[in-house]
């Protein structure tokens, strides 16, 4: 996939773990020319030329309107702890503010979007987390934007600094010993680097054919390759 001259890419959910990897991903890049919304200011990674914006998410919407992007990246997910435990909280940030996002995109003419998602993702889990995920891709695909992609990773290794649980430390630590027990239809839940997310993404950006696709961990490696 060739890069695209002067590419505009609207980045929100920029300080998290995905966020930060592909801010980190366009140093050196030319090609692209990217605007990351965030809630709070944050260090950027040497050599980064870009534009952030820090705002309340309320604003977002109306900063995406106005930045006439070919595309709109959607990095945002907070925890189930982080939302207090509130499904209300949950869904805020995790399925309203993500929608809120895409629909200001889609308004103002923005062709594609690609978002992070998860493996497993399913409108009808019983699983909460899953469920509102896989409600969040169906509400995005009736937008009906140009391209739309959606990542479905499975565990994301990277460094969040203190903001990762106990539990998820250890499946880190042990994801280079259980991925090699995942084989066929289970090889979607290997873990992958943020960093291989983010290189998928900004090679997604670029791809020509229309429609929606989903890329869960094998179609994530080869877009990143």
């Amino acid at each position: 996939m060739s890069e695209v001259n002067g590419r505009r890419i609207v980045l929100v959910g920029a300080s998290g773990l995905i966020g930060r990897a592909v801010i980190a991903a366009t140093v050196g890049r030319s090609a692209i020319r990217l605007t990351a919304l965030a809630r709070r200011e944050f260090a950027l990674p040497p050599g980064a030329r870009m534009e952030l914006l820090v705002a309340d998410p309320a604003e977002w919407p109306g900063l995406i309107a106005s930045a006439q992007a070919d595309a709109l990246v959607i990095a945002l997910g907070t925890t189930w702890r982080a939302a207090g435990r509130s499904e209300a909280a949950f869904r805020a940030v995790d399925q309203q503010l993500v929608l809120d996002c895409a629909g200001a995109a889609k308004a103002a003419g923005v062709p594609r979007c690609i978002v992070v998602s998860s493996v497993g993702a399913d409108a009808v889990s019983r699983n909460f987390y899953l469920r509102v995920k896989g409600e969040v891709e169906a509400a995005l695909a009736a937008l009906e934007f140009d391209r739309l992609d959606i990542l479905r990773p499975g565990l994301l290794r990277g460094s969040r600094g203190d903001d990762r649980r106990p539990g998820e430390r250890l499946a880190i630590l042990a994801s280079p010993f259980t991925d090699l027990l995942l084989h066929g239809g289970l090889r979607r839940y290997r873990s992958v680097s943020s960093a291989t997310v983010a290189k998928a993404i900004l090679a997604l950006s670029t791809a020509v054919p229309r429609g929606r696709l989903i890329h869960e961990h094998n179609s994530i490696l080869a877009a990143a390759d």
